[in-house]
């Protein structure tokens, strides 16, 4: 058990790294995925094209909305898009940061599956079987078929063994000329998707610098104070939990003592210093509007030295200057007023 606690600590601390070997399995199981995928043309004219290219998209766009799932972060950046500005603004080039380094991670694997898919060439010789130039591959001068029939006897070239239309243009030709044209697509693809990814990652941070070092910065802010905030908030409820489970036998123990006349046993030392990480915070309705607080209002990003203890005597000391509100003030005045 200790060494799955280390290994989880391991990933929490190393998120980055953990997302990226996220990405890679997702990769490498999109691959796994496709060639065990038993490919099945229907050959027939109207559903060749909706299904090559059904499997060509829809498995991609799977994977990209799957990558979204899969990442931690995505609830982080729906809270910060949702929440209200409060006492603290939104940058939307943080936002942005946030979603295109999400959305990077995400497109590794839909884009392996398209690499895939085109290189293999099956879905793309099911997809345009039809549009096959028989004048310059075939017999067109043999044919005595209609348009129709001619699109329905094409069809079949991906089912090698209900294709009875060798008298027009061989199997074995029309296939070879339309993988080569997939494979083309897909090494195109490959080399569009690398220099993108070049640009992204290597251009973009030479010519806004500045930007990117604040976005990146911020970004980080974000995630840190949020997984702070939650480790504040478990060991807080863990006090409280505590305190409240204590007392709540220390009043058992006192009934049961005033009913057989043993007295109580003495509360046990730990008590009070479980009572202190409550920070004031000692009952459901508080700990709710810090909770609203916290959401509506989050503090600004100002940090303010520490206020100097008045009425020490010194002469001609000016008085520090005053805080902005917190949540706990804040707190404060709404119980003064109810």
């Amino acid at each position: 058990m200790d060494k799955f606690r280390m290994i989880f600590q391991f990933l929490q601390s190393n998120q980055e790294s953990f997302m990226n070997g996220i990405c890679g399995i997702m990769a490498l199981a999109s691959a796994q995925m496709y060639s065990a995928f038993d490919f099945n043309c229907p050959c027939l004219p109207h559903y060749n094209l909706a299904y090559g290219l059904g499997i060509l998209l829809v498995p991609p766009f799977i994977l990209f909305l799957l990558g979204f799932v899969l990442n931690n972060n995505v609830s982080m950046l729906a809270e910060e898009w949702r929440r209200p500005r409060g006492q603290r603004g939104k940058d939307p080039a943080v936002l942005r940061y946030m979603f295109c380094s999400m959305a990077q991670r995400a497109m590794v694997a839909p884009v392996v599956w398209v690499s895939v898919t085109l290189l293999d060439g099956k879905c793309i010789t099911c997809a345009f079987c039809t549009s096959v130039p028989v004048e310059t591959l075939g017999n067109a001068s043999h044919s005595g078929l209609s348009q129709g029939e001619m699109k329905r006897v094409l069809a079949r070239i991906p089912c090698k063994e209900i294709y009875d239309g060798q008298e027009f243009i061989a199997n074995e030709v029309a296939v070879r000329y339309l993988r080569c044209i997939s494979q083309a697509l897909g090494w195109c693809f490959v080399l569009l998707m690398t220099l993108l990814a070049f640009l992204v990652r290597s251009l973009r941070p030479c010519f806004t610098q500045a930007a990117f070092l604040k976005s990146r910065y911020w970004s980080h802010y974000i995630d840190i104070e949020r997984k702070l905030f939650d480790e504040t908030c478990a060991e807080h409820a863990r006090s409280f939990a505590k305190v409240c489970i204590q007392q709540f036998f220390e009043g058992m123990n006192t009934d049961l003592a005033a009913a057989r006349c043993h007295p109580p046993r003495k509360a046990p030392d730990d008590v009070g210093e479980t009572a202190e990480k409550l920070l004031g915070i000692t009952d459901q309705g508080t700990m709710n509007v810090a909770l609203k607080s916290w959401h509506r209002c989050k503090p600004p990003l100002h940090l303010h030295p520490p206020a100097l203890p008045s009425g020490n005597g010194w002469a001609g000391e000016k008085q520090p200057p005053a805080h902005p509100p917190t949540p706990r003030r804040e707190m404060a005045a709404y119980y003064s007023r109810v």
